[in-house]
């Protein structure tokens, strides 16, 4: 939970990279990554140094010559000294040293710094000293609040997923601790470090919750995760994978799991739609997961001399959303699952290409349901129509779960305003209803609710359309409107009776 006076710090940060001169905001996002990550550093090396005292078993991140590149050290010099460490001794550090070893670190060797001005440092290194980054509750959520003010798109379709769509597919997809998962275009890691959320959440025993208010008397809870303990190991090593084609994207998300409590993020360079991907990582590439959430991106098309050749065997397109499709099935294990976000030409497409995958979705899996979601959810990012597409590799289609969500709880303009409306309570509830009661199908039988269901013959009857649009019934309310006779009549009476009360104001002037 981040409170209000947290907010107003990064808003303070962030106003003073503006007036430093520095505009773009993913520059901003990254150059206070790396001033995080050097705090953290220090954070991590005061706790070696405890170990150390007591007796224990700890490594060292600075020897002895080092000590002027840790966070207490040089903050306290003057703007022009302290600029001169960062820029000559600090980023050559993490550049080289730490770059060789695991974790964040190695995302950071290609790290450019960009502030130039002595003030901005000093400016920007008292405001991120005084974030408390040393807390596991809050740092994963203050990084996620400095992420949201990526708010123009990037480039070749990226932008940043809402956190409560995300958080609407994970709970939907209910994962559990033993798991593995990914998102082979991983871009900030929102599903990645939302599903350890989720995780820390469910994993926590009622009575270890710590219900806290905030400054302006909001509560909120924290959820330690005790009950994680068994599988500490595989959530810091391997259950997370996240991969994406943009470096900068790269060490964002790595920096974004690590302050979700993931020490040792599993990020990949790596353009998992490419021939590389299979033969660098073949271990991943293929039936390897349990668990894949992704929106990738919406590029519209690409160079087919690049596909790898596993997927052309599958499909012949350019269409990204398609060969991300089954690049996720390739990927799953038998059983499976994927949640993923499409444009909603790939549930209707008239293209040989756009029904093949339908087909191989629905034939050769199970096509497990088809969320439509209102254009305006990915604004101000972009006006697209999109649906959230869930299914599980292999298995057999017999019925698909609908639902039409109508409202998501903000306002479908630019400005996204929170609003009554909103499905998604209902979303997750009727699709938790569906999958404890498929036997009861009468229950999902009503056309005209949101949600309902499709058998799979029909969806073969209209060629694999999964369009929500032809499959709902719209109830059209009928309106009886009077006479012209009669409307003409009510307006000349009602003139009338304003020219009689106009009269009797009048009357009372005199």
């Amino acid at each position: 939970m981040i409170t209000g006076d947290l907010k107003r710090k990064i808003d303070a940060l962030w106003n003073e990279f503006w007036t430093g001169g520095i505009a773009n905001p993913m520059t901003v996002v990254e150059q206070v990554s790396y001033l995080m990550f050097i705090r953290i550093l220090d954070i991590r090396e005061d706790l070696n140094e405890r170990i150390l005292n007591q007796g224990g078993r700890a490594t060292r991140l600075f020897n002895e010559d080092q000590q002027d590149l840790r966070w207490r050290n040089f903050k306290t010099k003057d703007a022009t000294r302290m600029i001169e460490i960062v820029r000559n001794n600090v980023f050559p550090f993490i550049k080289e040293q730490m770059a060789a070893s695991d974790g964040v670190g190695r995302y950071l060797k290609d790290a450019q710094f960009m502030i130039d001005k002595p003030e901005l440092l000093v400016e920007a290194v008292n405001r991120i000293s005084d974030l408390p980054l040393e807390r596991a509750d809050t740092k994963g959520d203050l990084y996620e609040y400095v992420l949201s003010k990526l708010n123009t798109a990037g480039i070749n379709g990226q932008f940043r997923t809402p956190r409560h769509i995300i958080r609407t597919m994970i709970e939907m997809m209910n994962p559990t601790a033993d798991m593995t998962f990914a998102d082979p275009a991983c871009g900030t890691a929102g599903f990645l470090t939302g599903t350890m959320e989720f995780l820390q959440e469910k994993y926590t025993s009622p009575q270890f919750i710590i219900e806290q208010t905030d400054e302006d008397g909001t509560p909120y809870k924290i959820y330690p995760g005790d009950r994680l303990e068994p599988y500490r190991q595989h959530l810091q090593t391997n259950a997370f994978v996240g991969f994406d084609f943009d470096q900068t994207m790269l060490r964002i998300a790595a920096m974004n799991m690590l302050l979700h409590g993931i020490e040792e993020p599993a990020i990949y360079y790596m353009d998992t739609l490419g021939n590389r991907f299979e033969e660098h990582k073949p271990e991943l590439a293929n039936n390897h997961f349990d668990l894949i959430l992704a929106n990738p991106p919406f590029k519209g098309s690409l160079d087919a001399e690049g596909v790898a050749v596993s997927l052309k065997r599958k499909v012949v397109t350019k269409k990204t959303e398609l060969l991300f499709l089954m690049l996720m099935e390739r990927m799953l294990k038998i059983g499976g699952r994927a949640a993923v976000i499409v444009p909603d030409g790939v549930l209707f497409g008239s293209s040989n290409a756009h029904k093949k995958v339908r087909k191989m979705l629905i034939e050769d899996n199970q096509l497990e349901g088809v969320i439509s979601l209102p254009s305006g959810v990915f604004k101000p990012y972009a006006g697209v129509s999109t649906a959230i597409l869930i299914f599980s590799k292999g298995g057999k289609t017999e019925n698909v779960f609908f639902y039409d969500v109508q409202a998501d709880g903000f306002s479908l303009d630019d400005k996204r305003n929170p609003i009554q409306e909103n499905d998604l309570p209902n979303l997750k509830k009727r699709w938790k209803e569906w999958n404890e009661s498929q036997t009861n199908l009468a229950a999902f039988s009503d056309r005209k609710a949101n949600a309902f269901f499709v058998p799979r013959s029909e969806l073969e009857t209209n060629n694999f359309d999964l369009s929500i649009s032809r499959y709902k019934e719209h109830v059209y309310e009928e309106i009886e409107y009077d006479d012209p006779e009669t409307i003409i009549s009510n307006i000349r009476k009602n003139a009338q009776e304003s020219f009689q009360a106009l009269d009797k104001i009048e009357a009372l002037l005199k």
